[in-house]
């Protein structure tokens, strides 16, 4: 698929964060609960080297409810204090504001002791691109400060936001790296939303996404498109084709639109109509 993708704001944003770091207590890394591996950037555990940090498993509504908790168990025993997070509905923000101020405790504590009292707890957000920092803000806060969208690259400046008496976030833009050699984890951003449909090759990342649902979940095809298994073509064109049809995906003379029906599986894996998924697997390790 050779997908490399790294816009000039990225630069910037890396800028930024290295500024703001030392006003920072403690940092939340936001990952997708779908791929909490692909979606964990290097750059931002360089960039936060040293820092208290608490990992956030976003969007665990969409992802397999028994391989997120395996995920949390492995970061825990990596040392990070770790929580699962659906900020859509608000699942498990009072979890994550706990655990970062029990972060920040000690340093808070030193501070105190040197005549420093009542200060709030400094936190910043970091994470990919379309990871739900700014739903996740936004349902902290409970208002619409911070703009979202459902497109990587949203976000844009910076901005602090009080939570509460003891919280105080600062909102960064998302952080892709630079170059991202392994084609599997390109593709895992590509099909989760991370890299912006219009810099990869969907149909290529569309064929791959079918392939696995093809292997795997193939009851999760039959119930969604309404086909039975002895429906279902080993061949992924041929499925694809096949989905197009059931869902009306036709032009003029009955030929399948091919690219509407991409758009189609893409949206539904993404909303979670094709059930819940983790693409990456603690096991894989």
């Amino acid at each position: 698929m050779h997908i490399h993708w790294f816009p000039g704001h990225m630069t910037k944003a890396q800028r930024m964060i290295r500024e703001q770091l030392k006003l920072i207590d403690v940092v939340i890394e936001l990952l997708d609960a779908r791929i909490p591996l692909s979606s964990a950037n290097p750059v931002i555990a360089e960039l936060v080297e040293g820092k208290p940090k608490v990992v956030a498993l976003n969007k665990s509504d969409l992802a397999e409810t028994a391989q997120t908790a395996e995920w949390i168990r492995h970061f825990r025993s990596q040392g990070f204090t770790t929580v699962a997070l659906d900020s859509s509905t608000g699942k498990g923000t009072k979890e994550l504001v706990n655990k970062v101020e029990q972060e920040a405790a000690e340093k808070l504590a030193k501070l105190t002791a040197k005549g420093i009292k009542g200060r709030a707890v400094r936190a910043m957000i970091l994470g990919i691109p379309n990871v739900g920092k700014s739903s996740l803000i936004n349902r902290l806060i409970g208002t619409a400060t911070a703009k979202t969208g459902d497109k990587p690259g949203v976000t844009r400046g910076q901005q602090w936001l009080k939570v509460g008496k003891n919280l105080e976030l600062l909102d960064t833009p998302g952080v892709l790296w630079p170059r991202m050699d392994d084609q599997e984890v390109a593709f895992k951003l590509a099909v989760t939303g991370a890299i912006k449909d219009d810099i990869y090759d969907m149909e290529k990342v569309i064929l791959d996404l079918l392939r696995i649902l093809n292997t795997d979940y193939r009851e999760r095809l039959c119930e969604r498109y309404k086909v039975t298994p002895e429906q279902l073509p080993d061949d992924v064109e041929e499925l694809l084709a096949l989905i197009g049809a059931k869902r009306g995906c036709l032009r003029s003379g009955g030929v399948v639109d091919y690219e509407k029906a991409r758009r189609i599986i893409l949206t539904d894996f993404r909303s979670g109509k094709l059930g819940q998924f983790t693409l990456d697997r603690p096991a894989q390790l």
